[in-house]
């Protein structure tokens, strides 16, 4: 199916161009949102009519766009899961976690702006991309760690996937005589 873009799309084309989509893409998602219309003689009179308040429509939602983008840009956040001794997590931290981490600061952003295609498995800092609108593309870093207090060792670039890390105890330092005392008395009869 031919469409005519009312804004930009990524992967498909600018604001005002034909493009030929799959008529399941066009009649479940471009149509009804507002994205695009049928080309036709009709409809490109009436995108050429239209064409100076859709652009000024489009201008004013990347501003506001690039306003939140400016203030989030290269932020960090805290999500605080539970996980093994490894840093492997007991479930995992998806988009909508990203969405109520954000909203927690003060945020709003949509599922559909957060870009993860895995759900985050492991403990660490990880950086998600965000799309808030078809021209501004930011990056937020997610620290995701087991306390609050682990998440600022781990912003201030200590790993936390071992048990001296964990517990501040180096494993291959322990011997047998750190936890039993070789002078108690081993037949138990206080003599």
């Amino acid at each position: 199916m031919q469409v005519i873009l009312l804004e930009r799309i990524a992967k498909l084309g600018q604001m005002g161009e034909v493009v030929k989509v799959r008529d399941g893409f066009a009649r479940n998602y471009l149509l009804p949102t507002g994205k695009a219309l049928r080309a036709n003689a009709a409809n490109k009179a009436r995108f050429d009519a239209e064409r100076a308040t859709l652009e000024a429509r489009n201008l004013e939602r990347k501003s506001e766009a690039q306003t939140v983008a400016d203030v989030l840009n290269g932020k960090s956040f805290i999500v605080v899961r539970s996980a093994g001794e490894t840093g492997q997590l007991y479930g995992s931290v998806a988009a909508r976690d990203i969405i109520e981490a954000l909203a927690a600061e003060g945020f709003t952003v949509s599922r559909n702006q957060v870009e993860l295609n895995n759900p985050i498995k492991t403990i660490g800092l990880h950086n998600v991309t965000m799309h808030l609108h078809a021209e501004v593309e930011i990056s937020i870093e997610i620290n995701v760690a087991r306390s609050a207090e682990e998440a600022e060792r781990q912003a201030k670039g200590e790993s936390l996937t071992s048990a001296d890390a964990i517990y501040g105890v180096d494993e291959d330092a322990l011997r047998p005589e750190d936890f039993f005392d070789p002078d108690a008395d081993r037949d138990g009869d206080d003599e």
